[in-house]
């Protein structure tokens, strides 16, 4: 059912900057039915028409991760890797104790998971040991080596710690960014939530959001009204 919107959240929208995309000369063509109008040259997209899209990923997500109760959740993998982003998707991940990736996308993370898994164990057993003392029986410089190791794997493989399976669905942030994401989540038949801009292919995704996806008020909005939606 289609909420229709009233003037106070089109206000909203308008200043977390959701409804202003990119130049019209970067407009790619599948975009077309979802721009309002122009603005200095800048398309607008349709507050509705991301109001629309905002409520079919919520519903999907509602149904596909199940958050808190008895029932096993479902996993989402979020992706945000770009400084607007990169902040907001840990966040969110944290909260909902969702695996992420905001440093840099492993490639084969999905269409390889059985070695990027093994890696993943590795590096938790690793810092295991670490943490309770258990590498103090080697060498001064052979514990600096692990140190050095530990913190490499890090980078990689921090947000990964709940990653035990293949997600299901992906959730993203700048899917042209992220091409290698997106596209072994399609190898992988791994439903792609994302915000799309108005340079984006919209066919690439599942279900997108039409939003501005270089904004960081923008990106904000849209992770507060998703995690809004699923607590429902």
């Amino acid at each position: 059912m289609t909420t229709v919107l009233d003037e106070k959240t089109i206000e909203e929208m308008a200043k977390a900057g959701v409804i202003y995309g990119h130049k019209r000369s970067k407009t790619h063509p599948q975009m077309k039915p979802y721009i309002a109008g122009q603005k200095n040259e800048f398309e607008l997209i349709d507050p509705q028409a991301t109001q629309d899209a905002l409520a079919k990923a919520i519903e999907f997500l509602k149904e596909k991760v199940k958050i808190g109760g008895s029932v096993e959740k479902g996993l989402m993998l979020l992706v945000g890797t770009l400084p607007a982003a990169k902040t907001l998707i840990g966040d969110f991940a944290r909260e909902f104790k969702f695996p992420y990736v905001t440093n840099r996308w492993l490639g084969g993370t999905l269409t390889n998971f059985k070695v990027i898994n093994d890696r993943r164990v590795y590096y938790e057993n690793l810092k295991n040991q670490k943490e309770k003392g258990l590498l103090s029986k080697y060498t001064k410089k052979e514990q600096l080596e692990f140190s050095r190791e530990i913190d490499k794997l890090s980078q990689n493989f921090e947000g990964l710690h709940e990653l035990t399976k293949i997600p299901d669905a992906i959730f993203v942030v700048d899917i042209k960014e992220h091409e290698t994401a997106v596209r072994e989540a399609k190898r992988t038949n791994v439903p792609i939530v994302a915000i799309v801009d108005t340079d984006d292919e919209v066919t690439q995704v599942e279900y997108p959001i039409f939003a501005n996806d270089h904004a960081r008020s923008s990106i904000e909005w849209v992770i507060e009204k998703i995690k809004a939606g699923v607590k429902q």
